[in-house]
């Protein structure tokens, strides 16, 4: 209908009808606020988005060094100034690790539990790592939650048993025998070459005494 109107008479509509000159403004407003967003992402964002990947090799380096110190005074205002992409997101899960070496278990979590990143691996070990604070600081029931999490994130030959090996740990510390007896099972039965080197066996046993 509109294509058959001329400009006069989409002018004189315009001029003439309150609701169509209020629908025109609200789509106007619409379209350019979404040519706005992704003239930012593509233009603004992105290319800073890609440009925060770069900062966090430094602090990468003192930490293959053991340089910890060094590497925190690098990664917190790194982390602040690139919040929300992904070299921030990386540098929150390194700068997590680092406070976890001085034992800064609570600052650790706060860094660890605001990581977002799509990459899985990252994202099962920041569970992980969270689940480890929580250890540390004694909060057995959220360490052993954190942990069948991580284990379950993405089903492998590394992560998945070693993280049922520290859940079935810690249902034990929580008199969970049953629940530690099954994550040890399932590490028999499912990853064979991890139980053989942890001796699982001895856990199940221990586990199934009366």
């Amino acid at each position: 209908m509109i294509d058959q109107l001329s400009f006069d008479d989409l002018k004189n509509k315009f001029n003439e009808n309150k609701n169509f000159k209020i629908g025109t403004y609200v789509v106007a407003g619409l379209l350019a606020a979404i040519i706005l967003y992704f003239s930012y992402r593509q233009f603004i964002w992105g290319p800073a988005n890609e440009k925060s990947n770069d900062g966090w090799w430094v602090a990468l380096n003192y930490i293959s060094k053991d340089s910890t110190d060094q590497a925190i005074r690098v990664l917190e205002p790194f982390v602040k100034n690139n919040d929300g992409k992904t070299g921030g997101e990386i540098g929150q899960f390194l700068l997590g690790k680092q406070y976890m070496k001085k034992g800064k278990f609570v600052a650790a979590l706060n860094m660890l539990e605001g990581v977002d990143l799509n990459d899985t691996y990252v994202s099962t070990m920041s569970l992980g790592l969270q689940a480890d604070c929580h250890s540390q600081l004694k909060h057995y029931d959220q360490a052993l939650e954190l942990y069948l999490a991580a284990a379950d994130k993405e089903e492998n030959e590394f992560t998945t048993p070693m993280y049922l090996f520290k859940a079935g740990l810690h249902a034990e510390k929580l008199n969970k025998k049953e629940d530690a007896l099954s994550y040890y099972q399932r590490i028999k039965d499912d990853f064979p070459n991890y139980a053989s080197t942890k001796t699982i066996e001895r856990y199940i046993a221990r586990c199934s005494t009366k």
